[in-house]
Formats: C-alpha cells, structure tokens, sequence
C-alpha cells in the first residue's frame, strides 16, 4: 500500500474508532440506565456534587424546543442531526492529515452527534443521567454523548484560538 493510501485509511480509521467509542460508551451506559434505574430515580455517587439521575430529555440542549409536539421534536432533531453529521464529516474529510487534535475533536464530536441522534430516533428524547451540582444549583443533566461533543468543541476551539496549530 503507497503512503498516501496509508495516510488516507489511517485518517478515516481514526474517525470510526474514536467516533465509534465514543457511539458505544454512550449508547452501552444508557442501556444500563434504562434497564436499571428507574425515570427520575436518583443515587448520590460523590454528596453534594454528583448524582447518577436518570431523566429524558424531549428538547434540544437545555430543554430547547421540549414544549412542542414529539413528532415535530424528532422530524426537527433527527433532521438537523443529521446535517450536523454531514458537516461534521465534510470538515474531517477536508482536514489536513497532520492536525490530529483537530481531526480528533471532529471525530468526538461526530461519535457524540451519532449517540444523541440514535436516541432521538429511538426513543424521540435523549437519555441523560450525569448530574452535577453544587447545593442547590444544578447543572442541567447530560450523557457520555454529550461530554464527547464538549470535549471535542473546546478542541477545536482552542485550535482556532491558536492558528490551527498541526499536532
């Protein structure tokens, strides 16, 4: 195989085990929430600051669009998720092959993306269970899913933020 041909399959094999870790470790912690805790059932894991607390999620990112009715909620969602895969993958096709951490917050990004979509089309609602919070004051509950899409944003804004610095 030439170089260019291993640079090539190594770039997308990148991509579908990072994104495919990412789809599994989220969609696997969900089916043991599903199966195991209760709707609204919570267990405190580190008092005062952490909770596993399984909820559903109808809407968007902080309950975006949760009032409107589920199949407009699914049609919306499954469709925009789906652009937001294609674009997703455009620019990692487009990125260059030595900008790995860049390559790698698309690839986060993209297995993030993929695990929220499956929920939606499942189940319509996204299945969160990490719960954060300081007294009082919580932090809306999210999935592995969306820690990926975090990790992989805050990548590639730092990438931005610093010239798109290779590495």
């Amino acid at each position: 195989m030439a170089n260019e041909e291993r640079l090539f399959v190594n770039k997308y094999l990148k991509l579908i085990l990072i994104a495919g870790l990412v789809l599994f470790l989220d969609q696997a912690t969900k089916i043991i929430i599903l199966k195991y805790m209760p709707l609204y059932h919570s267990v405190s894991i580190l008092p005062g600051f952490f909770n596993l607390t399984h909820i559903h999620n109808p809407g968007g990112a902080f309950g975006f669009l949760a009032g409107q009715s589920p199949v407009v909620r699914k049609l919306i969602f499954v469709f925009i998720s789906f652009l937001a895969l294609c674009l997703i993958f455009y620019f990692y096709r487009i990125t260059p092959q030595n900008y790995s951490m860049l390559a790698t917050s698309l690839a986060l990004i993209f297995g993030g993306a993929a695990g929220n979509m499956t929920d939606r089309i499942r189940f319509g609602k996204v299945v969160d269970f990490l719960d954060f919070y300081i007294g009082n004051m919580h932090w809306p509950a999210f999935n592995i899913a969306d820690s990926a899409i975090t990790i992989g944003m805050c990548i590639l804004l730092f990438h931005i933020l610093f010239k798109k610095m290779p590495g």
